[in-house]
């Protein structure tokens, strides 16, 4: 027998007070599409993106782009192309760096980049749910990931992609065209970066197994997105070897722990903290989502079983746990009252501006340091050592920002990615170690910091020092040329005449 609803049901439901309510479809896609937009701050903030990897890979494009034209270039670098999984932005800087100029173009991939991914987590929650709901807001708090933050552009792209193409993937699941579609759709993913391709595997095998309850027809229902099988194996794939590296179990323990790592470590540990203890109350209250649940489950799972290095990517199980807690949090399914809905999104902006402000502090800082550059002749051999304290929280932003010397200068520095077999770029001189991470020096408090036998220095004629406190020891016969609060510039014995 139906239930009998009293006649003054729907006049109660509107007495309620007005943050008590239902809030409408309309209401609650219009702040989720605000949330996602206002994530591309930090860029707008500052002038150069604030990611420690950043700089590499700009000067990875402007080697790639020259085609030999500069001289220096061409004596330094050699760029050998290949298809690969791992070629996101490298593919899309081609066609803008000549119309906007190739910093400004990679400014405004990377200013896209988080709403993409916003969109993306939106999108997934409208096509299951036709409604915009506590969960999404809550998981945009992973936009600005550990991997984004690290300046890991392509994967992150990827991840991007990978959600929206999850939603056409769910939008799609009775067309007889479905499969014919992901075939391209596969392919695309796997060429921003191998890893979102693997997620958009893991969240499509997750809908499947929910909607189908068999493994075996999951599986077999995702075949499309395998296309890129075929160029790995034919050698196209990236190269590199496996490696979980020493001291597993305490690795694994730290990345968990660092799974919201960005400025402020009391903050990142709460708001970790409080993601968990919200998932445990969705999950013990069935809020839960299988859609979305099993895909979670198996990323975070995953990221305990997942080696730390796969074909040549380092913190390929770190990525996990972001992505994982991401899809975790999507899965949430409430109806919230609107005051919930509302109070949903505290924690990403709240997250968001602390990264703001950070970038803003960051870039000028970086804009200080780049000084140095005035002073550095064109196609400078420039040894580049950045001070790194152990026990500090944050990312170190300017691990790579001497590449900028390859950007503006066209100078050989030992920062560039460019690991025989695995990266397309190549370094020419400055020896086999010439290469990141040699710039790196590891320090403790009360630790000297003596230059005097710095490796790369051996083969430079400039040596450009970035720490938080000025080297007790140079190498024999330096000259400082220029000096920041947190960086000089010295020209080196056996560089005396070379200006």
């Amino acid at each position: 027998m139906a239930a009998v609803v009293p006649a003054d049901h729907g006049r109660s439901a509107r007495a309620a007070p007005l943050w008590r309510r239902q809030p409408t479809a309309r209401e609650a896609l219009l702040l989720g599409l605000f949330c996602a937009l206002v994530s591309a701050l930090p860029v707008l903030v500052a002038p150069l993106p604030q990611m420690g990897d950043y700089p590499a890979h700009v000067a990875r494009w402007r080697v790639m782009l020259d085609l030999g034209h500069d001289p220096w270039l061409a004596r330094y670098y050699a760029f050998k192309w290949r298809w690969s999984g791992n070629l996101g932005f490298d593919l899309l800087i081609r066609p803008l760096a000549p119309l906007l100029g190739l910093e400004n173009a990679g400014r405004v991939l990377v200013a896209l980049l988080a709403p993409l991914t916003g969109f993306g987590v939106l999108s997934v929650e409208w096509v299951l749910r036709r409604r915009i709901g506590v969960g999404s807001l809550l998981a945009l708090a992973f936009i600005w990931s550990p991997a984004l933050l690290m300046g890991f552009v392509n994967f992150c792209l990827s991840l991007a992609v990978a959600l929206l193409a999850f939603a056409l993937w769910v939008r799609t699941e009775d067309k007889p065209w479905r499969q014919l579609l992901f075939l391209p759709i596969g392919l695309i993913v796997w060429l921003c970066h191998v890893s979102g391709w693997g997620i958009l595997g893991i969240l499509c095998f997750g809908y499947e197994l929910h909607q189908r309850r068999n493994v075996f027809s999951a599986a077999l229902a995702c075949v499309p997105l395998a296309l890129p099988l075929a160029p790995m194996l034919l050698g196209g794939g990236t190269k590199g070897q496996l490696s979980y590296g020493l001291f597993v179990s305490l690795y694994k323990q730290a990345i968990w722990t660092r799974a919201m790592r960005d400025e402020v470590f009391l903050l990142d540990s709460l708001s970790l903290a409080l993601v968990i203890i919200l998932l445990g109350a969705a999950l013990l209250t069935k809020r839960m989502d299988g859609r979305l649940g099993w895909a979670a489950l198996i990323l975070l799972v995953g990221s305990f079983v997942v080696p730390r290095k796969i074909f040549g990517g380092d913190y390929a199980d770190y990525r996990l746990i972001a992505s994982g807690l991401m899809v975790a949090c999507m899965a949430v399914d409430w109806r919230a009252p609107r005051w919930a809905l509302w109070l949903a999104p505290a924690l990403y902006l709240g997250r968001l501006a602390v990264t703001t402000i950070g970038w803003a502090d960051h870039a000028h800082e970086a804009k200080e340091l780049l000084g140095a550059l005035d002073h550095l002749p064109q196609g400078a051999k420039v040894a580049n050592v950045v001070v790194m304290e152990r026990r500090k929280w944050s990312f170190d932003r300017m691990d790579h920002l001497a590449a900028y010397a390859v950007v503006r200068k066209s100078a050989l520095t030992n920062v560039n990615f460019a690991v025989p077999t695995i990266h397309m770029l190549q370094v020419r001189e400055g020896g086999p170690r010439f290469i990141d991470p040699s710039q790196r020096m590891f320090h403790s408090r009360g630790q000297k910091i003596d230059l005097s036998a710095f490796p790369p220095s051996a083969d430079a004629d400039w040596l450009w020092y970035i720490g938080d406190q000025p080297p007790d020891k140079l190498p024999t016969g330096a000259q400082v040329v220029w000096r920041a609060p947190h960086g000089l510039l010295a020209r080196l014995a056996n560089g005396a005449g070379r200006v």
